[in-house]
């Protein structure tokens, strides 16, 4: 079987965030972004391995790097990845935003790939259809076929936005969406939840590009293919952030 490298270094050209005015150099700030954005990890948990390599790093210092790199980080492997395919999964989950519930909604596509996430204070058909609205202006498209839940303002929404894509309503169909749901859940478990409204809808639109570039599809690949796009991709995160190698852990 043939997997198709998506890690590929072809592509748009790269733009290297600058890192001026920064009291620490690139090789110790791309580690941080890249361990808060791979790993189920606190801010405070990634002083440990920092700190083994003889750097001292605060948990707020490692925030702002990740607020400042996050978005600019994403950006790279967001315009890599491929195109939206033809099925779409728009899903919703409530999570707890300084003791507030909110409802981040999320589109998967067949591919695994988060094309846009909006954070709402409702699930209801107004809330629906600002996200089929806004997924539609990112992907420039239209798919297919959408599989939702038993949701029904999804379904309301379908009907007015785009009535001539089919429809599959299905809690089982779905599992597209709800697995990709699990890392950010496991994120906000050990960020012991989110603490702004603004910081909140920032970092999962980074965390959802930065952290499947680092988690392919394994399971359709051999060992010889995944050790291959694995390196392919940690050496277009080198070119991203501007530090040759392979990010340095603990």
């Amino acid at each position: 079987m043939i997997i198709r490298l998506v890690g590929s270094l072809e592509g748009p050209s790269v733009v290297t965030p600058s890192y001026r005015g920064f009291r620490f150099p690139p090789e110790v700030i791309s580690p941080c972004v890249w361990l808060c954005h791979r790993f189920h990890r606190s801010l405070r948990d990634i002083k440990e391995p920092m700190l083994k390599r003889g750097i001292e790093v605060s948990h707020e210092t490692a925030h702002q790097w990740t607020r400042r790199f996050g978005p600019a980080d994403a950006a790279a492997p967001r315009r890599r990845r491929p195109g939206p395919g033809g099925t779409g999964h728009p899903d919703e989950v409530s999570v707890r935003i300084n003791g507030v519930q909110r409802c981040p909604w999320r589109a998967v596509d067949q591919h695994g790939n988060v094309p846009g996430i909006l954070l709402q204070n409702r699930r209801d058909t107004a809330a629906a259809g600002r996200f089929f609205g806004k997924l539609l202006k990112n992907i420039r498209s239209v798919p297919r076929v959408i599989v939702t839940d038993k949701l029904r303002s999804c379904g309301a929404t379908h009907r007015a936005v785009m009535p001539s894509v089919e429809h599959r309503s299905h809690q089982g169909l779905n599992n597209q969406a709800e697995n990709s749901h699990q890392p950010t859940r496991q994120r906000e478990r050990a960020m012991k939840g989110f603490r702004s409204v603004g910081a909140a809808p920032r970092f999962l639109a980074a965390f959802s590009a930065l952290s499947p570039h680092f988690r392919p599809r394994r399971h359709l690949m051999t060992a010889t293919e995944h050790r291959l796009e694995m390196t392919i991709r940690f050496t277009l995160w080198g070119r991203i952030t501007g530090v040759a190698g392979l990010p340095a852990v603990a």
